[in-house]
């Protein structure tokens, strides 16, 4: 009997392709896309969104093509509460969160992955580019062949139990193999282009959505500088993030940025570049993956945002189940709230929240 996987369809070609690669390999696969967007509000129907209502369209016509069941399964409220509202909560207290990073911890590895156990699925599957391996007697990621549209990043929370039950068949390929795969089986999304933004940003302005989601919540404040001088007004903490030049307002003379944001305070602390270049942070919510847990110093090459290159740093575990990060040389823009992931070679080590730049 063939083994049985739900994919997550977001529309686009790289879910689609997934699929077919799936198909070829012998497996049942039924298609979902999980219905996440809130119906109140507004989402982009551009081309590429994963979250818009056409998005559905595009995977459904994909199922028909590949003959495949197609079904929608509702997350709003769980998408809400685990992802928009974290995302906003984390804004307000002065930190910069991926929500993409929350999106895959639980909605689309935990809860997906609880349906389809329940529908006697063995796996889930979905269009990532990242390939679950087995080192030993544990699960880990290695990084995709491609390595530009690399994602290990975002998924080094995935727990053991998910990585078993996991599936990602794109892994083997360039995104250009991926795009002329799609185009020789029919596929009409295989120029679709691929979504970039914050899925349930339409305008890709976080600080406007936050203030309308959280009405009341986003105050305005003061600039200041590193002695706590007044230097200007901010139009509230959330529209700024570590390392930010632009659109401050600030007319100084000279280049300045973002260096420290106090929501206690209510203040966005500005700098010189050469402020914003750190070496030491401490991470916590951890998770480990190619091995059990950090006893020890290790030599590891971390990635502190998912655009940073990897660079060399020594981990070592501090009390309170938090890991002390010394990068080898001066790192940009440091960022409370952003996940640092640890390397070896192309496997994931393990991972964690930035909580504090030492």
């Amino acid at each position: 009997m063939k083994e049985k996987v739900l994919l997550g369809m977001s529309g686009g070609v790289d879910s689609s392709v997934a699929a077919y690669l799936l198909k070829q390999q012998g497996y049942e696969v039924i298609g979902v896309t999980m219905q996440v967007w809130q119906e109140d509000a507004e989402y982009s129907e551009k081309e590429g969104g994963c979250c818009s209502l056409s998005a559905v369209n595009d995977a459904r016509r994909v199922a028909d093509k590949l003959e495949i069941p197609f079904y929608v399964m509702n997350f709003r409220s769980q998408f809400k509460e685990k992802v928009i509202d974290y995302f906003i909560d984390e804004y307000m207290e002065g930190r910069t969160p991926n929500p993409c990073i929350a999106c895959n911890r639980y909605i689309k590895f935990d809860l997906f992955l609880q349906k389809a156990r329940a529908l006697g699925a063995q796996y889930v599957a979905t269009g990532h580019y990242a390939e679950v391996v087995k080192v030993g007697d544990r699960y880990t990621l290695k990084k995709a062949f491609d390595d530009k549209k690399d994602q290990t990043y975002a998924l080094y929370n995935l727990t053991q139990y998910q990585m078993e039950h996991t599936l990602m068949p794109c892994a083997q390929y360039t995104k250009e193999e991926i795009r002329n795969m799609a185009k020789e089986i029919g596929l009409l999304v295989h120029n679709k282009k691929d979504s970039e933004e914050i899925c349930f940003v339409p305008d890709n302005n976080h600080g406007s959505y936050i203030e309308k989601a959280a009405p009341g919540r986003v105050r305005p404040g003061n600039f200041v500088d590193k002695s706590g001088n007044i230097i200007g007004k901010h139009k509230g903490i959330v529209y700024y993030t570590i390392g930010q030049r632009k659109g401050l307002g600030l007319a100084l003379g000279t280049p300045v940025f973002v260096i420290d944001i106090n929501p206690l305070t209510n203040e966005v602390v500005i700098g010189e570049e050469r402020d914003i270049f750190k070496t030491e942070l401490v991470a916590k919510d951890l998770n480990f993956m190619l091995i059990e847990k950090l006893t020890k110093p290790m030599r590891v090459k971390a990635k502190i945002r998912y655009s940073a290159h990897p660079a060399w740093a020594t981990i070592e575990p501090l009390e309170g189940d938090m890991v002390k990060v010394s990068f080898d040389e001066k790192q940009r823009a440091i960022t409370k709230g952003q996940s640092v992931v640890f390397y070896q070679g192309d496997f994931i080590v393990g991972g964690g929240v930035i909580h504090s730049i030492l």
